[in-house]
């Protein structure tokens, strides 16, 4: 079937939604979430967008931009092919790192911008990974209330909607939000889940586990299910595909 046409924001702003192929880990420590913001700013500044909003997980990002309906595949693929570049030459490996076609949907209205910018902060906690918005680091939430000259978070549009001082409030009253989603069932915490497939496989990052043999590979992922990792978080971690890790 052909691709449906991403449907076109008459107001140029857009939440957009990319994802690690296979759902598999594309940020293992703090550099790689710090090269992937460098990347974002040095197209911004090339194709003169906005960045309202990002939010970096450990297999997927959201971003709230403004930048033309063309220019958003432009952006998209020329950052992604850039992180990928260096992610591959760290962690020595090859291939796809990315699912082959981001999501987004437009944002038209100050309502829903608001609605959009409040859940991509919120994502981390929603996830578990935090108790409070504030204490995730690789999002835009504290460029918000604590400016820094070398961000690439443009906050000026939200704070004429919001004081500084209603933000953090607006934050905290929000929370049932459905937007652009990643459904991800989690019986065990991702960090903990990292330091068992880390243990059991004795690899430290995705790419180490893919260059296992094909008999310790299928016995790790065995070993993992055992050790009571979903299906999809063993995925996720190990960026090997759904029906091999079903097998094993």
């Amino acid at each position: 079937m052909p691709r449906q046409a991403r449907k076109k924001s008459e107001s140029g702003i857009y939440h957009v939604l990319l994802r690690g192929i296979n759902r598999q880990t594309i940020f293992e420590d703090e550099e790689d979430s710090d090269e992937f913001l460098k990347i974002l700013g040095l197209y911004k500044a090339e194709l003169n967008c906005s960045i309202y909003a990002y939010c970096l997980m450990l297999n997927h990002v959201h971003l709230l931009i403004s930048i033309g309906g063309e220019d958003i595949p432009v952006f998209m693929r020329k950052a992604g092919a850039k992180y990928v570049y260096w992610y591959n030459r760290k962690y020595d490996r090859i291939g796809g790192l990315f699912q082959d076609r981001y999501k987004s949907e437009p944002v038209e209205d100050d309502g829903y911008f608001l609605t959009a910018l409040r859940y991509i902060h919120l994502n981390p906690v929603k996830a578990g990974i935090c108790i409070t918005v504030s204490d995730y680091k690789e999002s835009s939430y504290n460029d918000y209330l604590h400016p820094r000259k070398d961000q690439i978070t443009d906050t000026e549009f939200a704070l004429r909607l919001l004081s500084r001082k209603q933000f953090p409030e607006f934050h905290n009253e929000g929370g049932d939000e459905n937007c652009l989603e990643v459904q991800d069932i989690k019986r065990i915490g991702d960090s903990k889940a990292k330091a068992i497939m880390q243990a059991v496989s004795q690899c430290s990052n995705a790419a180490d586990f893919q260059a296992l043999t094909r008999e310790k590979r299928d016995w790790c992922l065995s070993q993992l299910k055992e050790e009571g990792l979903s299906v999809r978080q063993i995925e996720r971690l190990t960026g090997i595909n759904r029906g091999v890790v079903q097998k094993a």
